[in-house]
C-alpha cells in the first residue's frame, strides 16, 4: 500500500507541474498597491487572487463561474513563520504540486486580490484558525487522485450548474493532504465560524448550489466572497480614498470641468 501510494504521488507530482505552467500573460486591471493591501490586511482574512494563468485555474473558473481561482490565509507576523529573501512569510497556502506552503504578501502584489474579513472573529477563534493553518505547513497537496487530475487536460464541456461544485471537489480525505479552498474551511470549521449557511429553500434556484456545500473539498475561493459572514475589504478605500485628489489625464480633466 505504501508503495502504491508513493507511487500516485509521484505521477501526481509530474501531472501537477503540467497543470500549473502558465498558459498565458496576465494584465491587472485593478491590482490594489501593495503598501495597501499590507496595511489593509488583518490575521485571519482570507485573500482571493484572479489571474493565475494555468490549466487548472482555469477549469475552476470556469466550474465556479468566478474569476477567483485561489485563496490564502493571512496569519501575519505574530505567526513567526520566518522569511524568504528578506520578506516576511505572511500567508499560508496549498499550492498544487507544493502541498501548504507560507508565503509572503508580495506574491500576489500583480494580480487582482479580494480581502475577505470574518465578522465578528473573537481573538481567540482568530488565534486559533491562524494555528490550525500554521502548524499545517509542509502537508502534502492532495494529488491522490489522479484521474481528478488529468480531467483538467481536457477541454471543459457545457456543465449543467448542479454539477460543477462536485467536478471541483479533488480529494482523498487524508488529513494531511489539503487544496487551497479546503485548508481554509476547515480551519473556519474547527471553530465553529460558517462560511455558507445550510439552506433549506430548495425552490429558490438561486440557492440550489448552496446546499450541496457540506464537505470542506467542495468550499471553492469564490464561496469567501458570497459568504454572508465575511467582508469584502478593499485597501483603497479603507485607507482614505479622496476621489476630488485623483490625478486624471488632461484631456479627462478637461471634460469633468466642462
Amino acid at each position: 500500500m505504501a508503495v502504491a501510494t508513493r507511487v500516485l504521488d509521484w505521477i501526481g507530482a509530474i501531472v501537477a507541474r503540467q497543470l500549473s505552467k502558465p498558459t498565458s500573460g496576465y494584465e491587472p486591471y485593478a491590482a490594489a498597491r501593495p503598501e495597501l493591501l499590507a496595511m489593509t490586511i488583518r490575521p485571519a482574512d482570507v485573500l482571493l487572487v484572479e489571474g493565475q494563468r494555468s490549466k487548472v485555474n482555469a477549469a475552476i473558473r470556469y466550474l465556479t463561474q468566478s474569476t477567483w481561482s485561489h485563496a490564502a490565509i493571512y496569519v501575519g507576523l505574530g505567526a513567526k513563520l520566518g522569511e524568504r529573501d528578506g520578506e516576511p512569510l505572511v500567508l499560508v497556502e496549498a499550492e498544487l504540486g507544493n502541498g501548504v506552503i507560507a508565503s509572503p504578501l508580495s506574491k500576489y502584489a500583480d494580480y487582482n486580490t479580494r480581502i475577505c474579513r470574518p465578522a465578528g472573529l473573537t481573538p481567540e477563534d482568530r488565534a486559533k484558525v491562524i494555528r490550525y493553518v500554521s502548524e499545517r505547513i509542509g502537508y502534502a497537496y492532495d494529488l491522490k487522485n489522479i484521474i481528478d487530475l488529468m480531467r483538467y487536460f481536457l477541454p471543459q464541456p457545457p456543465v449543467p450548474a448542479s454539477w460543477r461544485r462536485r467536478m471541483i471537489s479533488l480529494g482523498s480525505g487524508e488529513p494531511t493532504r489539503a487544496i487551497c479552498s479546503s485548508l481554509i474551511a476547515q480551519a473556519f470549521e474547527s471553530v465553529g465560524y460558517p462560511i455558507l449557511p445550510e439552506v433549506h429553500r430548495v425552490d429558490d434556484e438561486s440557492r440550489r448550489e448552496i446546499m450541496h456545500i457540506r464537505h470542506h473539498s467542495l468550499y471553492a475561493p469564490r464561496d469567501f466572497d458570497v459568504s454572508p459572514f465575511f467582508a469584502i475589504v478593499k485597501p483603497t478605500i479603507e485607507t482614505g480614498f479622496d476621489y476630488k485628489q485623483m490625478n486624471w489625464a488632461r484631456d479627462k480633466a478637461a471634460e469633468i470641468g466642462r
